[in-house]
């Protein structure tokens, strides 16, 4: 399997699945996030290095983001406002993540991975009793929702896998809105970090544009099909499943680091 990156030919195979994961990757990006722990571990299965696998993975997820955004773009209704403080919030982090990934050792933030997506997961499960630990987001100090939503951008920027499940936990925490139109601006702030980290790592990062070729339509697809799904589940039956995406996901990287 890895024998193609060496060679720089991909068989009719390895575009198959790879295609096939991009399409899975971009509809789980649209309802939970998390798509992009389905990509990576293709990636390094076909031989590409762990920095570049991570960038081309990282580039390959912003067609799927764009396409989750139009699927729920009914719930972003009013939230314009809302959007304009949060964005460049979220942008300024993402820059900021990018940077750091290009200039330390691959793998350091992977190794806090497990403890940062079950963290994130417990967060959206016990949404409701850290909102009155925090306070109402009407009642928090202003500085507290941009302080964790630039951190969320620096993950997002520096690593990118999961960052769904991370926002919609954030977000669940500082904005009162239902389920529905939450994951709707978590789409659009995924969006956010996917156009920054393809600007950054095109011109600067090591993308492996022949897999990127096969990535980017496929996870159009998929996060365009995944997001009409999505806003058809119940708000908690929503919630159920990203909580159990998440600790499944967190799970999987525990076993990995254990091993």
């Amino acid at each position: 399997m890895a024998g193609w990156i060496a060679s720089g030919v991909m068989d009719l195979g390895a575009l198959v699945l790879l295609g096939a994961v991009g399409v899975a990757a971009g509809s789980v990006n649209a309802v939970a996030g998390g798509g992009s722990l389905i990509m990576l571990p293709v990636l390094l299965a076909f031989g590409v290095p762990p920095v570049q696998a991570t960038v081309t993975n990282s580039v390959s997820v912003t067609g799927g983001y764009s396409a989750s955004v139009l699927g729920t773009r009914p719930d972003l209704r009013g939230q314009g406002a809302r959007l304009r403080l949060l964005a460049p919030t979220v942008l300024l982090g993402a820059s900021t993540g990018c940077v750091l990934l290009l200039h330390t050792p691959p793998g350091v933030f992977a190794k806090l991975m497990p403890l940062l997506v079950l963290a994130a997961s417990l967060l959206l499960a016990f949404q409701e009793r850290v909102g009155r630990l925090v306070g109402e987001p009407h009642a928090q100090p202003v500085w507290l929702r941009f302080v964790l939503l630039f951190l969320v951008g620096v993950y997002g920027g520096y690593f990118n896998s999961v960052l769904g499940v991370i926002l919609i936990a954030v977000l669940s925490v500082v904005v009162v809105e239902s389920m529905n139109r939450i994951v709707a601006l978590k789409n659009i702030l995924q969006l956010v970090v996917g156009v920054v980290a393809t600007t950054v790592y095109s011109l600067f990062g090591p993308v492996y544009w022949p897999a990127v070729a096969v990535l980017v339509p496929a996870t159009l697809l998929g996060g365009f099909a995944g997001a009409r799904a999505g806003r058809r589940l119940p708000a908690r039956t929503l919630r159920a499943v990203i909580v159990a995406f998440g600790v499944t996901v967190a799970g999987a990287l525990f076993l990995r680091a254990m091993s």
